[in-house]
């Protein structure tokens, strides 16, 4: 089996990580399928929303200490002898080329990213998720920033996502003790979106994302992009933006079927 499985149903993609013997801990092989998918749901109008989970007991132990000390200064990959990353600078680059395209792509898609999370999710495990736009958690699922117990900086986002959603202080407490800490708890920070019971999580995690996937699609996209883009923009150039949007929805089948859904007080039904 593949240590990614990624499938397309009624709109709605599916990227499962699928190294369960491991943890779920990154393997090269993992990562450069999760790559192509990634590029294949930002690409495809086809798909509508896109679901990000795994299998095992565990959803993502990160970088996998294993193969990170199979060689000297080897960082996420497992490829054999010869693919070992011996010095700075092929760290850096082994580093960009692969686990980072992940949050970059991540950004990239302007469809509605689902992260739905059981068991352990530390150090990278986590990060990946925090570039998702929301986070379903099991109710026993527990959470840590791990790198500073292997000795290691945040690479694969954390120093980005953390603080925007916790602030500074307490990114740089997770960051700095890589204590653990529960979903209640990462739901308290803004870290998780929704906890639900263990028995129930793939059932609540299939009806929000069937839900969206229902929706209006140019609409949540251009939604998403404002949301994102705002951080980083002032008022003027948010409010420009957005009426740009406005222009663009209202020309559309969805805009006309919304108004005549709320006239007739029913529920819409989008394409």
């Amino acid at each position: 089996m593949s240590d990614l499985l990624f499938s397309v149903d009624n709109g709605i993609a599916r990227i499962t990580l699928n190294r369960p013997d491991r943890l779920n801990a990154f393997s090269t092989e993992m990562i450069d399928l999760w790559i192509d998918a990634l590029e294949t749901v930002r690409d495809s109008e086809d798909i509508r929303v896109v679901v990000l989970m795994a299998n095992g007991r565990a959803f993502c132990a990160g970088g996998d200490v294993k193969v990170m000390t199979q060689g000297e200064g080897m960082l996420y990959n497992n490829t054999g002898a010869g693919d070992q990353v011996s010095t700075g600078l092929a760290r850096k680059n082994t580093l960009w080329k692969r686990v980072q395209r992940v949050p970059l792509l991540l950004q990239e898609i302007d469809k509605p990213v689902i992260a739905v999370m059981h068991g352990l999710a530390v150090g990278a495990g986590f990060d990946m998720t925090l570039a998702c736009d929301i986070r379903i958690a099991a109710q026993s699922a527990t959470f840590s920033e791990s790198y500073v117990k292997a000795g290691i900086v945040p690479g694969d986002g954390g120093a980005f996502f953390l603080p925007r959603i916790v602030g500074v202080d307490k990114a740089l407490e997770l960051l700095w003790t890589g204590d653990s800490f529960t979903a209640e708890e990462a739901k308290q920070l803004g870290l998780v979106t929704h906890v639900v019971p263990d028995e129930q999580l793939n059932e609540f995690a299939d009806a929000y994302v069937k839900r969206l996937a229902s929706g209006p699609q140019e609409v949540l996209r251009f939604t998403k992009r404002a949301v994102y883009q705002g951080l980083h923009t002032d008022l003027r150039t948010s409010l420009d933006m957005i009426s740009s949007a406005m222009a663009v929805v209202t020309e559309l089948e969805d805009y006309k079927e919304g108004v005549k859904a709320i006239l007739e007080k029913r529920t819409p039904n989008f394409k």
